[in-house]
């Protein structure tokens, strides 16, 4: 049986094409380095990959190539006196994704888009990249869409679900407002 499309682009991605890859991302990263950190992209660098997570080349979706900072999460070694077991210095990690951070970036940049998913697109020394896909759930031709019925607020066919980050943000302003408004309106009274 022959391979279809989607699965030589894998292959560039795996182990397999490799060196083709190298070569070809070399030229690319370079000229992203010298971009801004977010940037909205015409179509999606793994077409595979995008179209798994419900790209669909149309208007009202959107992919964001993101550029988040690597390197360790190191912590400054304390300078008083204490084994080393107990500086608190190694075994620290962080409790979010770069994923999840290269998400969280692209939502703030594009406030009236939800955030559909988001990939893997290359390292470098400096950067990790990541492409998110976002959708504008106002666009006519999302909602008229059955596939992403889910985020504009009709019954389903597919599972794909939209990152609903704002609305997380939203809930936690408002339970905010609720508790410490009232503790700080009390504490001006007296």
């Amino acid at each position: 049986m022959a391979k279809s499309a989607y699965a030589y682009m894998a292959m560039w991605y795996s182990s397999e094409g490799r060196e083709v890859e190298e070569k070809v991302m070399r030229t690319r990263l370079i000229q992203w380095r010298r971009e801004p950190a977010i940037v909205r992209v015409e179509r999606p660098t793994r077409l595979n990959r995008a179209r798994s997570l419900g790209y669909k080349a149309k208007q009202g979706v959107v992919v964001v190539r993101v550029r988040v900072r690597r390197g360790p999460f190191n912590r400054r070694r304390p300078d008083s006196g204490r084994r080393p077991k107990r500086m608190g210095v190694y075994g620290i990690t962080l409790w979010k994704s770069w994923q999840q951070v290269a998400e969280e970036r692209a939502a703030r940049r594009y406030p009236n888009l939800e955030v559909l998913g988001s990939y893997w697109v290359a390292d470098d020394g400096m950067y990790r990249y990541f492409e998110v896909i976002m959708i504008d759930p106002n666009a006519p031709t999302v909602k008229n869409d059955p596939d992403y019925a889910g985020i504009v607020g009709k019954k389903s066919k597919r599972r794909w679900k939209a990152r609903r980050l704002r609305q997380r943000q939203k809930r936690l302003i408002e339970k905010l407002r609720e508790t410490l408004l009232p503790k700080l309106k009390g504490g001006e009274a007296k």
